[in-house]
This record gives structure tokens, sequence and C-alpha cells, in this order.
């Protein structure tokens, strides 16, 4: 996203303009208008990466147009990061500079952030990593109170934790999520928020049991679980799916399973292709769950053939996208079996193309199926 696309001043305007050529692509869906989910105009990543420019003695942030990634663009300010990323940028690059054993073949940076103030910074090396390294960056890591972490290839050197501490409120109550450094979280911690309270709102009527694909974290699972008697929840991820058991444990929520395995695979298993180990641990059969209910938050790629042919088959379905592209085409096929019932546009990266989706599907009565 280039940086002069940030106008906090038009973001209504810029917003509308986006939302207005998305919802264009709906149009022979016959899709519900659409709820939308504004996001701070500026202040709201809580993820920021930045390249690690060398100029003499000289070290600065800097990021590479889309077009150009040859020349370096000096980031001096970055007005889309969380406020703590904001003011933590200055100090730590100061804490770089001063110090050769820490600048000496710094390639990049990254922050990880959270609603709840844990801040953890990653720095990758084009070398190997020392004891002489780890002395100074704990005492950076001391002198900032942030979490640091040292990357080089094939090796990574934790000063304290690998990972931060968030804490949601959905619906007033709040859930507190154990985060990794190499899981995948959300960058925007506010429209987060609105994307879980707007998926449970959908779902406490529906009852029964629910099937959750790419969990990840527990970030929909856990707040969702209220409304279903049992969830199965997969990931493929084994740092996710370890966060996502801790974070189960962490709310005290008794009713989720979670197993590591990919769409494809829960696909083959309900089908009763095969059977795997990775579910032996689930407290019933398979057959003995009511899985009327769908949640899936796929990668931008979407939904594969196999996983679709899943779907068809619940009540219910809900749908999380990143890639409204994606969605629109899958869409296109579950529309001969569900109906769309609800529509909602979540601005999870002002200033871009790019907009999350939340659809709610019903299985269509066989006399009304195509």
């Amino acid at each position: 996203m280039p940086l002069s696309n940030v106008q906090p001043d038009h973001y209504d305007a810029i917003l509308s303009t986006k939302i207005a050529s998305v919802l264009e692509k709906f149009r022979a869906l016959n899709a519900p208008r659409p709820e939308v989910f504004s996001s701070p105009a500026q202040g709201f990543r809580l993820r920021a990466e930045f390249r690690l420019w060398h100029e003499g003695d000289d070290l600065n942030y800097v990021m590479f147009r889309s077009d150009d990634r040859k020349t370096p663009v000096v980031i001096n300010d970055f007005p889309i990061a969380c406020n703590a990323i904001q003011t933590l940028m200055p100090a730590l690059l100061d804490g770089l500079k001063a110090s050769h054993v820490l600048r000496h073949k710094i390639f990049q940076t990254e922050f990880l952030c959270t609603l709840s103030g844990d801040m953890l910074v990653t720095l990758i090396y084009h070398r190997t990593l020392g004891d002489d390294w780890h002395n100074e960056a704990a005492l950076l890591a001391t002198e900032l109170n942030v979490q640091l972490i040292g990357r080089s290839r094939k090796q990574k050197r934790v000063i304290s934790r690998d990972w931060v501490d968030e804490c949601l409120t959905i619906d007033g109550r709040e859930y507190h999520y154990r985060q990794p450094e190499q899981a995948f979280t959300q960058p925007n911690g506010h429209v987060n928020q609105h994307m879980i309270s707007w998926a449970l709102k959908y779902a406490r009527p529906l009852g029964g049991d629910l099937l959750e694909l790419y969990c990840g974290i527990g970030n929909f699972t856990l707040p969702l679980a209220q409304a279903f008697n049992n969830v199965i929840a997969t990931e493929l991820s084994k740092v996710a799916t370890a966060a996502a058991e801790l974070n189960r444990q962490t709310n005290k929520i008794s009713n989720v399973e979670f197993a590591r395995l990919s769409a494809e695979d829960m696909s083959s298993a309900l089908a009763g292709d095969r059977a795997f180990r990775r579910l032996a641990h689930l407290k019933h059969a398979l057959a003995d769950y009511s899985l009327n209910t769908l949640l899936v938050d796929p990668p931008r790629a979407g939904l594969d053939e196999k996983t679709l042919s899943l779907a068809a088959q619940f009540d219910n379905i809900i749908y999380i996208s990143c890639n409204p592209s994606t969605l629109i085409t899958n869409l296109d096929t579950l529309k001969h079996t569900h109906s769309i019932e609800n529509l909602a546009f979540f601005d999870q990266f002002p200033y871009t193309h790019h907009l999350e989706c939340g659809v709610i599907l019903r299985r269509r009565n066989e006399s009304t199926a195509d």
C-alpha cells in the first residue's frame, strides 16, 4: 500500500468507493444489502514490517514500491500502525544504531502488537547470531520493554518469549489469546472484534454442532462456541493449533475440540474416505456429531472443489473471506444449494482495494434448490 494513499480526512469517501466496487461484483448473486464495518482512519495496524537500509553509519526503515523493487523509500512516519508501534519505531532504530553488534548485517524488522499493549519485535539478519548478540539484545529489550527475537538462516534466538497476549472484547465478554510469532493473526484488531461479533450474532440461533476449518489460534472458535453444543475446529499449522488449545483452556471453554488437519483431509474424513489418527482424540465418532453449521475463513485462494462439495452438505455456512473475487467464485457454486441470507463488509485493510467479507448462507429447500 503506497503511503501516499493514506488520507485520513478522506477515509469515508475512499471506503465508499471501495464498497461500491466490490458490491458491483455481488450484483449477479442478488446478495442482500451489506452491513458495513469501518476501521479507525489511522493507527489501526497491529503488525508492521520494514526492511532496514544501511547508508554508511546511518540506518533507516524502508519500503519498496510495487513498481520499483530496487529504490528504497525511507519511512519516517507510519500513521497506519498502532500508536505503540509508531512510538517504538524511532526508539528501536536509535537502539540499533547505537550497537555495532545489533546493527551488523541486520536486514529486516517485524513488529507484532496487541490491543492490550503487548509487543514483540523480530530482528532478521544475514549472519549467525552469537552470545554477544543475545547479551546486547537482552539489554535493548529491557530498555524498550518489549519482547525480542533474533532470526537468521536456520537460527532463532528468543529474548524472554516469542509470543504476545491479546484480549478482545466480544459482546461484553473478554477473550484472551496467546499469539505466537509465526501464527496468523488479524492485523486490524478493532475490525477483528466487529467480525467476530457479527459472526456470533448470526450463529446464536443455529444450535447443533459447528465444524470450523482454518481456525488458526481460535479467533472465531472461542467466542462462537457458546452458540453450539459441540465445536470441532481444524487447523494445519502445528504452532497455531497448540496456541488454540492453550487459548481454549485459558478461556475455560469446554465444548471445543481442535484437530491438526487440513481442510481437504477433514473433507475426506467426513466423507468416510479414510480414518485419520489426528481425529482419534475426539469425544465421539464423527458420525455422532450433529454438524449442521460450517465456519470457514480460508486463505486468499478460497475453497477448493472438495471443500466446496463438503460445504454444500451443511444447513448453515458462515463464510469469512479476505478475497471477494474467490469468494464470489465459491458463491457461484454454493448458490445452487444455498441462499445468501446476510452479507457484511469489514474494512480490515483501509486505503487498499482489499475488503474482508462475511456471508451467511442457508441451505435451500429441495424444491427451491437448482
